[in-house]
């Protein structure tokens, strides 16, 4: 449930390609909120680079299974149709909300969703690029998926935009520092309001 605290939830979307990540990376860098990342739950394996507790928390089938049941996940949903399940862990939120923190969630739109049901009050930001077009030469030049998964992932953004509207906020990704600081605009704007309503 939500917590009655000075720390705020902020939900960032947008589908695979928008840079969504890269943006983040800077808003954490420039912003002077006390932001902190909540990290996601998957039962996909890490790869080389990536870190437990710190890019994910890597779990088994079974140890996500048993925390679903247990209803240990604010939102989980099975992406991509490829078996692999990621999650938000509620403690993950409530711990930083408690103190203080504005947890950022970078979910996908079908977990947004579902959070934005349970915190009302969130910030929910959509970052998109200017076009499906523009998202399409980006998934082509990464250079990492065969054409029919870039097509699977054109599929989705196009579910995705569709729900855009549901967010508090968009952000057009076409400039980096520019969504950052539209971004880190936003939140400070935020939290003046917040205090204001204090």
């Amino acid at each position: 449930m939500p917590v009655d605290s000075s720390g705020k939830l902020v939900i960032v979307s947008g589908p695979s390609g928008a840079g969504k990540t890269t943006v983040m990376r800077g808003v954490f860098r420039q912003s002077a909120l006390p932001l902190v990342a909540s990290v996601s739950a998957t039962t996909r394996a890490a790869r080389p680079d990536e870190v437990d507790g710190i890019d994910y928390h890597f779990l088994t089938e079974e140890e996500f299974d048993a925390r679903r049941k247990r209803g240990d996940f604010l939102e989980c949903f099975e992406l991509f149709g490829r078996g692999y399940w990621y999650g938000t862990l509620q403690s993950e939120v409530t711990t930083g909300l408690e103190a203080g923190k504005w947890v950022v969630l970078e979910i996908d739109v079908q977990g947004a969703l579902a959070v934005m049901q349970r915190y009302a009050d969130a910030v929910s930001i959509f970052v998109r690029p200017s076009s499906i077009e523009e998202l399409q030469r980006r998934l082509r030049n990464r250079g990492t998926e065969t054409d029919e998964a870039i097509q699977r992932r054109l599929q989705q953004a196009n579910r995705e935009l569709a729900l855009a509207d549901r967010y508090r906020y968009q952000v057009i990704n076409d400039d980096i520092d520019q969504a950052v600081r539209e971004i880190c605009d936003i939140l400070t704007q935020e939290s003046e309001a917040d205090r204001d309503a204090r």
